[in-house]
């Protein structure tokens, strides 16, 4: 790690995680407060991100509970909770941290650098609320929920809540237009054992009518089936 990485970042690197998060701050200096972990903020005399966090952590809550309910407004109030809570884990707000690559504009004090503290999943996690916390201060909650479903990207929108089950629908579906059933096919499985990803195509009369993915073959089914409902709705013969 050089000493570059070990200190403050210069302007342009934050230019550039503005450009992952695809949010302009006014004020750099809340996006600077938001990156410096307590560690180093204690050997430096200075405010470090923690309290910037426990906001971040509200605003990311009703961020990702406002999407969900504009993606499934008919969903009941447990499913939502469920899914809300699977997104807005530890690990899984990390893994939004770890595709903005926010490890590599931290600040950490040397004992956290040392047991890199830059790839922690807590650390990484925290990060990022603290970050959502530096946009809204900046600009306000719709600053905040833009950045917010821009950084989760596919994921949000592929979660689904439990109960939707679309494979039954489209069962349904495709029984009663074309008097036959779909074909479930796992056409590739990508990534490390603890972040596997599914993608599933399926297949009706040898035609091929959808993709999905997940983070195991259930959700990459469920999501497949979801996508080849809503492009059936409306079709009466098999194109």
């Amino acid at each position: 790690m050089n000493a570059k990485t070990q200190q403050a970042v210069d302007t342009g690197d934050l230019r550039d995680l503005e450009a992952a998060l695809s949010y302009r701050f006014r004020d750099r200096a809340l996006l600077e407060r938001a990156l410096l972990h307590s560690s180093a903020a204690g050997e430096q005399s200075l405010p470090s991100n923690q309290t910037m966090e426990f906001l971040g952590d509200a605003v990311v809550d009703l961020a990702v509970s406002d999407i969900l309910f504009v993606m499934h407004p008919d969903s009941d109030e447990g499913a939502l909770t469920r899914l809300r809570a699977t997104l807005v884990s530890s690990r899984g707000l990390a893994h939004v941290a770890r595709g903005l690559d926010i490890g590599r504009w931290l600040r950490l004090g040397r004992g956290e650098e040392r047991s890199g503290g830059r790839s922690k999943a807590k650390i990484l996690a925290d990060s990022y609320e603290a970050i959502v916390a530096a946009v809204f201060l900046d600009a306000g909650y719709q600053a905040a929920r833009s950045v917010v479903e821009h950084t989760f990207g596919e994921d949000i929108g592929r979660a689904l809540p439990a109960g939707c089950d679309y494979k039954t629908s489209l069962q349904e579906l495709t029984q009663d237009l074309y008097r036959t059933t779909p074909r479930y096919t796992v056409v590739s499985l990508t990534g490390p054992d603890h972040e596997r990803r599914f993608e599933v195509e399926i297949s009706l009369s040898g035609k091929i009518m959808a993709r999905g993915e997940g983070p195991n073959r259930k959700t990459a089914e469920q999501m497949a089936a979801r996508i080849a409902v809503e492009g059936l709705q409306g079709k009466t013969t098999l194109e």
